[in-house]
């Protein structure tokens, strides 16, 4: 199940209001619930067991291309530009030099990769405005990995608000991202599904 309420929580349209009193107010979140904020409007989702089990194998694919020392994080809140996006990606690859404000976040600008494994109830933010998102900040790649089609889609080359390269793999077959400023391949063999 996931909640989407966009009748009831959306930000104020006012700039006295900041996404860290949005988030303030949502605390404490469910235990085993993710939130974030696409565009004002506040998401809450369940982590499942599948989901999990996805990020974790590509972490530890990550882990070993980067090192452990590696700055990676997982739902992790990243506020991107635009009105109220503060995103937690699954997964964000960050510069080997990136470090957090006084406040302990990272800049968007600072993300090298972007992986999502998509719900259903939010899998319009992901393919829509987070891509769109993703692609206008200038993150150079960002995968969406969708275990209801058992597949990958990888976006790169960002222009605008648009990526101008797009592959969809299969589960079992590997992400190849050598072509891309992060050269490494990510297997999906073992990925479940839902």
């Amino acid at each position: 199940m996931t909640v989407v309420l966009t009748d009831r929580i959306e930000m104020a349209d006012n700039d006295d209001f900041s996404l860290d009193d949005l988030f303030d107010q949502l605390e404490p979140v469910p235990e085993g619930y993710r939130v974030e904020v696409v565009r004002g409007v506040v998401h809450m989702s369940p982590q499942r067991t599948t989901h999990w089990d996805i990020i974790r194998r590509v972490l530890r694919q990550l882990e070993n291309h980067f090192g452990e020392d590696a700055r990676i994080t997982s739902d992790v809140r990243i506020d991107f530009p635009g009105y109220g996006n503060g995103f937690c990606p699954d997964l964000a690859k960050l510069a080997d030099d990136a470090t957090p404000d006084r406040k302990g976040k990272f800049s968007p600008y600072d993300v090298e990769l972007i992986v999502e494994v998509i719900s259903k109830g939010t899998a319009i933010n992901d393919y829509g405005d987070k891509k769109e998102t993703y692609a206008e900040t200038g993150v150079p790649v960002y995968v969406i990995i969708d275990p209801y089609s058992a597949q990958c889609h990888v976006f790169a080359s960002p222009k605008g608000d648009t990526y101008r390269s797009e592959v969809t793999v299969d589960f079992g077959d590997p992400i190849d991202l050598t072509c891309t400023p992060l050269g490494l391949t990510i297997a999906t063999d073992k990925f479940p599904r839902d």
